[in-house]
């Protein structure tokens, strides 16, 4: 493989990026590439439930509750706290976009219950943005744009929730 050939991507992979920028792009107008790649990768990533649950709280178990993930923020310093404040505003995102009926109706009891799920998600990204980290993350200008446009991102990934929900089983979506 040569040094600029591009990875073989999976039928997924595909299927995401180009439902995502068609809802992105076409629907919404946003034009910002680099916005709609991220929320592709991001649905990519939480199609594994260890994606989502990657986090893990003093004694080994994961930080599943927003609550949860804000506290190990508040321990974690550089880098690390970029990361679970990054995490935290695509899991709030994800779940405010894809499954917003999550979000309404959280368990009694649960610490999440009281938590306003934009506002957390959009703080955690913005906070994400003012840590520097290497080339390998999202660079801090993106995180900022996220939490500027995270309910226009929530809202978009709702959309993608019902294009697939909403398209015929024999239309062909994923092809190989």
């Amino acid at each position: 493989m040569s040094e600029h050939a591009q990875p073989k991507r999976s039928t997924l992979d595909r299927f995401l990026s180009g439902l995502s920028e068609y809802i992105f792009q076409t629907k919404l107008g946003v034009a910002d590439v680099q916005l709609v790649e991220y929320i592709s990768e991001l649905l990519l990533r939480f199609t594994r439930v260890d994606a989502i649950q990657r986090v893990r709280r003093d004694d080994g178990r994961p930080a599943t509750e927003i609550f949860q993930l804000m506290c190990e923020a508040e321990r974690r310093i550089g880098t690390a706290r970029r990361d679970v404040h990054r995490h935290i505003g695509d899991v709030t995102l994800f779940r405010s976009g894809m499954y917003p009926e999550s979000v309404r109706g959280h368990a009694r009891g649960s610490a999440d219950q009281l938590l306003d799920y934009f506002h957390q998600g959009k703080r955690s990204y913005k906070i994400a943005s003012t840590i520097e980290a290497d080339q390998d993350r999202p660079p801090c200008e993106l995180l900022d744009r996220l939490s500027d446009q995270f309910e226009l991102c929530a809202y978009g990934l709702r959309e993608i929730r019902r294009a697939w929900e909403e398209s015929d089983p024999s239309d062909e979506l994923i092809i190989s």
